[in-house]
């Protein structure tokens, strides 16, 4: 038998959805909660093989919950049940510890199904979330430091590994010491980096200078 914990601040929701998951042969919904701190503290009471998750709860919502619940025991079996695709519900809610992530549009038997997968170690995850995380992963890493550099800071980084002094690169590129010191600073800011020396340690590590 696959104990259930289901918490959703709908009772009605809670009421129906319950009433089917009992009516299966191998599930039973052990106990209901209609907030966040609830489905903790009852998380915590009935150890339940599977929570059902609701995102959007008063006092504490779903991800906080969730958060909770997996810190002091990783192993729950944490299935997401929602309205929301967007991503500021769907990476945290993951990142959180949810294994599975079904939507409140799916029918009852596909949360039935649900439970059952979770319940064998699988992950289950809406084809649209699926959709979201393949973008996400897709994405190009993040930018280098010293890509955020203009031409001209990227021009006095390599005057500065040449040794040259800040007058020395003022004279040599026609403008003001003034000029030149915003520049340098401007540069150490964006390299994320104290002094002139590290910013040129930083332009032979990444090979701007040869």
């Amino acid at each position: 038998m696959i104990r259930v914990l289901f918490a959703d601040d709908h009772e009605m929701v809670r009421i129906g959805v319950s009433a089917y998951l009992s009516s299966q042969p191998n599930i039973e919904v052990i106990a209901e909660a209609g907030d966040g701190e609830d489905a903790v503290e009852l998380a915590f009471h009935h150890r339940p093989d599977i929570i059902l998750m609701d995102l959007v709860m008063e006092k504490m919502d779903g991800i906080e919950a969730t958060k909770r619940i997996t810190a002091e025991w990783p192993e729950a079996k944490i299935i997401i049940v929602t309205s929301f695709l967007d991503d500021e519900k769907v990476y945290p809610a993951l990142e959180a510890g949810a294994v599975s992530y079904m939507l409140k549009t799916s029918k009852a038997e596909e949360i039935a199904k649900a439970i059952r997968a979770t319940f064998e170690g699988q992950s289950i995850l809406e084809p649209e979330v699926t959709g979201k995380i393949m973008t996400k992963m897709r994405k190009p890493e993040t930018r280098a430091l010293h890509e955020e550099l203009t031409n001209r800071e990227k021009e006095i980084l390599l005057l500065m590994a040449e040794g040259k002094t800040n007058q020395e690169i003022a004279d040599q590129l026609f403008i003001a010491l003034k000029t030149v010191k915003v520049h340098v600073s401007s540069i150490l800011g964006k390299l994320q980096v104290s002094d002139r020396t590290q910013a040129v340690i930083y332009a032979f590590k990444h090979e701007l200078v040869h």
